[in-house]
């Protein structure tokens, strides 16, 4: 696993995101981590000091591993660019059909056969 700075990691996403076109799928996990190890976190819980909370973002294709880690300061801007990556790769999506369920529930309501009631 590779920890990369939050711009290269951009940048790499994109090229695991276009060679999922061919094969494969890319999976993205968020987790909260604070970066230490628990005897850390909790020497710096009874001594009072704040723990200072990242978020570490992972992306995955195949056997390939990229990480990154962003800060609260930063998490807005790193959020709307990783926004912008995804709209442009999101071309395989279908769109769904919803005039078809829309027409059909409202010919059932105007005029259509009525459900006999359960006793």
């Amino acid at each position: 696993m590779v920890l990369l700075q939050p711009d290269p990691f951009l940048n790499e996403l994109t090229s695991m995101f276009e060679k999922s076109t061919e094969k494969g799928s890319v999976w993205v996990t968020f987790k909260r981590s604070s970066m230490k190890s628990k005897v850390q976190r909790n020497k710096m819980k009874t001594a009072g000091e704040e723990i200072d909370y990242r978020c570490l973002i992972r992306a995955t294709l195949g056997n390939k591993t990229i990480s990154t880690s962003v800060g609260p300061k930063e998490h807005q801007r790193f959020q709307s660019s990783y926004a912008t990556v995804l709209k442009a790769h999101m071309t395989a999506l279908k769109k769904r059909e919803r005039k078809e369920k829309k027409k059909a529930a409202e010919s059932d309501k105007k005029g259509g056969v009525k459900k006999p009631k359960r006793v």
